[in-house]
């Protein structure tokens, strides 16, 4: 594997964990109950901004390497 397929698989990797991990967090938002120690309103906005990250990953990653 050459580096450049190397850094295209991170990415690409980064890129959904993201998402899945903000996925999660926004449900997590929705679904956790008031414990009184992370707000559910916190757990929301972090969702939100993880899930926008992984999707910046993925457009560039489709777009960086869409010819390839």
């Amino acid at each position: 594997m050459t580096e450049k397929e190397r850094k295209m698989r991170l990415q690409l990797g980064a890129a959904t964990l993201l998402v899945v991990a903000g996925c999660a967090l926004l449900a997590a938002g929705f679904l956790a109950p008031p414990t009184g120690e992370i707000h559910s309103s916190v757990l929301v906005a972090f969702g939100e901004v993880i899930t926008f990250a992984g999707a910046l990953y993925g457009i560039d990653y489709h777009y960086r390497f869409r010819d390839k």
